[in-house]
């Protein structure tokens, strides 16, 4: 049975579809830029995922709920954890880093950070408990390719904590 959606739960999901084509592009864009093979990997790993939330936002703006998480979910979470953590085993130099790289990783560090944000913010104002799943699953998504960058980044000396 399809949904009926708000004006405003509507208007939610469109921007989160901005905010997930945005990131498909960036991701993209950036994989072909970066030096790093491996950074190039994990863009591309994130692009695809991205994807994925676009469609999922899609689905829920035409009044469909799609199943989120199962085998397949997980089985792409743990590769894109096994794509974030090769940064901390492969790094030798650190510090020695392309700086276009830590440019490209620093705004999808921002934006993830973004996403995400808005993506708490939707989930409090949908009233469908199934819808309310579906976003807070790709807000952890969101999450966790944020970890992901920052592993990468930390593993190669562009991200010091203080």
């Amino acid at each position: 049975m399809p949904i009926q959606l708000s004006q405003k739960e509507k208007s939610l999901l469109m921007d989160q579809r901005t905010h997930e084509e945005t990131c498909v592009d960036k991701y993209t864009k950036y994989a072909n830029q970066a030096q790093d093979a491996q950074l190039k990997q994990l863009f591309n790993s994130y692009s695809a995922k991205e994807q994925e939330h676009l469609n999922t936002i899609n689905q829920l703006l035409i009044g469909q709920v799609p199943s989120v998480g199962g085998q397949q979910g997980q089985q792409a979470q743990n590769q894109q954890q096994t794509a974030g953590n090769q940064g901390q085993m492969t790094s030798t130099v650190q510090g020695n880093y392309n700086q276009e790289d830590a440019k490209l990783c620093k705004d999808m560090l921002m934006t993830e950070k973004y996403v995400s944000g808005a993506y708490d913010t939707a989930v409090f104002e949908f009233r469908d408990t199934n819808v309310r799943q579906v976003l807070n699953h790709i807000q952890k998504e969101e999450q966790q390719h944020g970890e992901g960058i920052f592993q990468y980044m930390q593993s190669q000396g562009m991200y010091q904590i203080q």
